[in-house]
């Protein structure tokens, strides 16, 4: 019987583990995406590499949980987010105006993705199945 309780606990304590890994995910996804949003406060890659190794690294503990597609939504974010700022490289290189409107909007996307996620997060709900 001890060990059925001891069990809960585990399970407990590994969500509540995962939810302290995510919001530390989130909170440095957020300083990244505040940091793209505002023009010269630019926090680096690092931190957003950082939070995507996390990602990578944890999203196998959340299988199965809510918390599982909390960590699919931040890494779609970043990929996706990666990805339309490689696409849209040209447009700074030919015309510098349409690449900072492009990447301006970007980035409005990516900080909107992120808080989608964080009130999510608070609610114990998953991410990315409604609008």
């Amino acid at each position: 019987m001890s060990d059925v309780i001891d069990a809960n606990m585990s399970d407990k304590e590994k969500a509540e583990s995962l939810k302290t890994v995510g919001w530390v995910s989130y909170i440095l996804h957020l300083i990244v995406a505040i940091g793209a949003v505002i023009p010269g406060a630019q926090v680096g890659l690092a931190l957003l590499l950082v939070a995507l190794v996390i990602d990578l690294v944890k999203k196998g503990d959340a299988q199965g949980s809510w918390q599982a597609s909390h960590f699919s939504w931040r890494i779609r974010s970043v990929l996706w987010a990666g990805i339309l700022y490689v696409i849209t490289i040209p447009l700074w290189l030919l015309f510098i105006v349409p690449g900072w409107i492009a990447w301006g909007l970007i980035s409005i996307w990516f900080l909107y993705r992120i808080v989608r996620g964080m009130v999510a997060m608070n609610d114990s709900q998953p991410v990315g199945n409604t609008l």
